[in-house]
């Protein structure tokens, strides 16, 4: 991270949850943020009382316009951006065949290109200067998959393959990437901000129906608080060795570890018929 002064951190969905927080503690710190939601005045509050450290930009990662309007108006009042912060997204119940096409499509464009049109745009400057550090928020939906959230779960997917290459190609460059993977934490995510498909077949009752009215039902429960892992998320992009990976809470490290284990338990299961796949060892010499 590019310590020049304050360090400038460019935070996208701003208006509640771990993006707020993460504004705040980098704002509580003394350093300079571009606190973005796609209503700025919810941010409003959040920027008032510190002057000129504070920029609050209206952003919907899903308008290209916007998101290169947003990154240039930060960097002409910053001269540059040292973090991004790419938090934007949300959660869609259903099981995958009762998800909605154009719900599944505003799901990708918000999660996933609404990310990358982001993260190319901040891209330029951080190469120009050979520094910088990008964090891809992703979720432990990212690395284990449940009933009712495949499409949510497809997204981070995408959010973790992105990222390890976008890591292997900008490292070089001075630029860092890290993903992060919370477990649940006291956000909107499974309240306000979730979204569900109206279409509700009775095969998948004791399954994806099952497991949306479980989720939903830990809105305000969650065993995470968003303003530890924004400190989190400050500590592991300040180290010295910040991780490609920062599981957070003790069920993503929990359930994340389990699933590494039952991945080996299944490829060890079936090594022989892996291995013999391949051409015989004398046929490529």
């Amino acid at each position: 991270m590019n310590t020049e002064g304050t360090p400038v951190w460019f935070i996208t969905g701003c208006s509640t949850g771990l993006g707020r927080a993460v504004a705040e503690a980098v704002l509580g710190r003394g350093w300079r943020a571009v606190v973005t939601a796609r209503d700025p005045g919810q941010v409003a509050d959040l920027v008032g009382a510190h002057g000129d450290r504070a920029l609050a930009v209206a952003l919907d990662v899903i308008d290209a316009e916007q998101v290169r309007a947003a990154v240039k108006r930060a960097e002409d009042a910053y001269g540059r951006i040292d973090v991004l912060i790419n938090n934007a997204g949300y959660g869609y119940l259903a099981a995958v065949e009762e998800g909605e096409d154009e719900e599944v499509r505003k799901l990708f464009d918000t999660n996933v290109f609404g990310l990358v049109d982001v993260t190319r745009a901040v891209l330029p400057g951080m190469r120009a200067r050979r520094a910088g550090h990008i964090v891809n928020v992703s979720s432990l939906g990212g690395l284990a998959a449940f009933g009712a959230t495949g499409y949510y779960h497809a997204t981070k997917f995408a959010v973790e393959g992105l990222s390890e290459s976008l890591a292997a190609e900008v490292a070089p460059l001075g630029i860092g990437v890290t993903i992060v993977e919370p477990a649940a934490f006291r956000t909107n995510w499974s309240g306000p901000s979730m979204r569900q498909s109206p279409v509700r077949i009775d095969d998948y009752a004791e399954t994806a129906g099952a497991r949306r009215t479980a989720t939903t039902a830990t809105y305000g429960h969650q065993p995470g608080d968003p303003a530890r892992a924004a400190e989190a998320i400050v500590a592991a992009v300040g180290s010295d060795a910040p991780p490609l990976r920062l599981l957070l809470g003790k069920a993503a490290y929990d359930i994340a570890s389990a699933r590494l284990g039952a991945l080996k338990t299944a490829f060890d299961a079936w090594r022989d018929v892996t291995l013999s796949a391949d051409y015989p060892v004398e046929e490529t010499k």
